[in-house]
């Protein structure tokens, strides 16, 4: 699942493969940068910032600019040694490949792609919040932007990528499980938030480094998570089956033993 933790190992594959090299070739395979030529221009650096990725470069005339790209469910990058055969996804996915004389980097089915100066990063990413894997990393500021809009529902504040930057649908079912929260509770009846923040920062940050993503502990398959795509399999704490709802644009899992509903919290669906 793309989720901060994904990005920030995508950025460091990237940032290994292509760091100080000088790019010999580029296609672009989006109609916004169809001509775009990066020949001559050099890697600077590759970062994250919650869940977008972004490739910093030095142009011919040490301009810098950066190229921004966001995976969303499905989007992907892979570095492939020169020759090696690309097999990460199919070719029609393609958005994007850059070649420099040690690596070829090809960007599969990304989204929101755009070159600006380097300068001008933050019209793509200064609205977001705090980045649970970023040396901003903030836990009161993040509280504070939750906090802003006590009524809406934690399961939802959680996903806002104003609020903190990283979480997604998997880490927010299993924060709220941990923490014993309803996804529906406003985030104004939430016990605790400071703790909550913290928890998803030390959830990503554990996952940090690996593609296995986990938030019990092991890295079995099908162990790997307490609720998140567990719908109607036994809750490992109470045997509770697991439930599946939507929550705005999102589905979520809960328990409902483990996450009671509070008296102010609106019944699912």
């Amino acid at each position: 699942m793309p989720e901060g933790d994904t990005v920030w190992n995508t950025a460091r594959v990237l940032h290994r493969a292509l760091a100080g090299a000088r790019i010999t070739s580029s296609d672009f395979r989006v109609p916004q940068l169809a001509t775009t030529d990066l020949a001559g221009w050099t890697v600077r650096e590759s970062a994250s910032r919650g869940k977008h990725l972004l490739l910093r470069f030095s142009a011919p005339d040490e301009a810098h600019w950066t190229l921004h790209s966001h995976l969303r469910m499905d989007g992907a990058w892979r570095a492939y040694a020169p020759g090696e055969r690309w097999s990460g996804r199919p070719a029609h996915l393609i958005r994007v490949v850059l070649r420099s004389p040690g690596a070829v980097a090809v960007g599969y089915h990304l989204h929101e792609m755009t070159l600006v100066p380097t300068s001008e990063e933050d019209q793509l990413v200064g609205h977001l919040g705090p980045d649970l894997l970023g040396t901003d990393w903030d836990p009161a500021e993040a509280v504070r932007r939750l906090t802003d809009h006590p009524a809406q529902t934690i399961g939802e504040a959680l996903l806002d990528q104003r609020n903190l930057a990283g979480v997604g649908n998997l880490y927010k079912c299993e924060v709220l499980f941990l923490r014993g929260v309803s996804p529906w509770t406003p985030v104004g009846a939430v016990p605790d938030l400071p703790g909550m923040v913290t928890l998803a920062q030390r959830l990503l940050a554990a996952n940090r480094g690996r593609w296995t993503q986990s938030s019990t502990g092991s890295l079995h398959r099908g162990q790997t998570s307490y609720v998140y795509g567990r719908r109607a399999q036994p809750c490992r704490r109470c045997g509770t089956a697991i439930r599946k709802e939507e929550l705005g644009d999102r589905v979520t899992y809960w328990c409902p033993v483990c996450q009671p509903e509070r008296p102010d919290t609106p019944a699912p669906g």
